[in-house]
């Protein structure tokens, strides 16, 4: 948003962008968001849906500060949901199943919206749905990374022995932050990390490449 308003482009012109922008990024943190609180909820964690956060409304999972920096800067993060592993009915695997399964949701999001294009069916909606695959794909790969506070490294947690698993985690809670920034800053580790699956999955999905 800030770089189309600081742009000097048409403000009009590029209107359908924006909107396009701003109900893509609503849709993949929705739907996101809802998939951790869903999981958990299967798996016997009640404190999800204690929160409220078992729901597919925007305002549920709108965080004041994160998500308005995305809207804002493109990065940022949506209102993370309130787990306790302990209610877990399989603590170890429905740990890695409530992590992945955001990036799961925004994945088969991200098909859905671009079968259309695919098919050649999409007609005034190729631009809007194209960012919405992208957005929800963007979502998912930045998620998986597996550093810091992202869902990546809960799912290697979940998957290392339990002394490994600790070191990762020691190690993580050290270290994380300043990889994921080194990430974000570093353009040839984030389209090496995020971009490149990025296009590629989103090239397969529709046919073409991605609208931004």
């Amino acid at each position: 948003m800030i770089y189309v308003l600081t742009s000097g482009q048409d403000l009009r012109t590029m209107l359908p962008f924006i909107l396009s922008w701003l109900v893509a990024i609503t849709i993949a943190l929705t739907v996101h968001e809802f998939a951790h609180a869903k999981r958990a909820d299967m798996a016997g964690d009640a404190t999800p849906r204690g929160h409220g956060r078992v729901s597919l409304n925007p305002l549920d999972h709108y965080d004041p500060v994160g998500t308005t920096m995305i809207l804002l800067f493109g990065i940022g993060w949506g209102k993370p949901v309130p787990v306790n592993p302990v209610n877990f009915n399989h603590p170890r695997r429905d740990s890695i199943a409530v992590a992945a399964w955001g990036a799961g949701a925004n994945i088969i999001t991200a098909v859905i919206a671009g079968l259309p294009i695919r098919f050649g069916i999409a007609g005034d909606y190729t631009m809007p749905l194209g960012i919405i695959v992208g957005i929800n794909l963007l979502l998912a790969f930045f998620n998986l990374l597996p550093v810091g506070p992202l869902d990546g490294a809960a799912v290697v947690m979940g998957l290392l022995p339990l002394p490994a698993a600790k070191r990762f985690a020691e190690f993580s809670a050290r270290w994380g932050w300043i990889l994921l920034m080194l990430i974000i800053i570093t353009p040839p580790l984030r389209n090496i990390l995020i971009w490149l699956p990025v296009g590629l999955l989103g090239s397969l999905i529709m046919g073409r490449p991605l609208p931004f």
